[in-house]
């Protein structure tokens, strides 16, 4: 199939939407999803440095994509090493901090 730019790929509809979007159901699960979303930002206030948390997710995801290569190492052993230089964790976990 070429490519034609005046044709949407897959017969695609054209935007804007011709029918109306603000349903009942959606303005409804957009109530819920911003009492959800208050109830989160209160609780991330109740963190007093909120950046650890933050943080601490691409050294989890390190972990876990490390695991898939067959580099294991602990959470423990991941936040122990992660800000320490001075000294060098094991292998399995200075790769997986790489």
């Amino acid at each position: 199939m070429a490519f034609r730019p005046d044709r949407p790929y897959n017969d695609l509809p054209t935007l804007p939407p011709s029918e109306d979007i603000e349903t009942k159901a959606v303005l409804k699960a957009c109530i819920t999803a911003r009492a959800a979303l208050a109830e989160l930002k209160v609780s991330g206030e109740l963190i007093p440095n909120q950046s650890v948390l933050i943080n601490s997710i691409p050294l989890l995801e390190a972990q876990a994509s490390s695991e898939i290569e067959n580099i294991v190492t602990t959470t423990d052993r991941m936040f122990r090493f992660a800000g320490d230089a001075a000294n060098p964790p094991e292998a399995a976990t200075k790769e997986a901090l790489r």
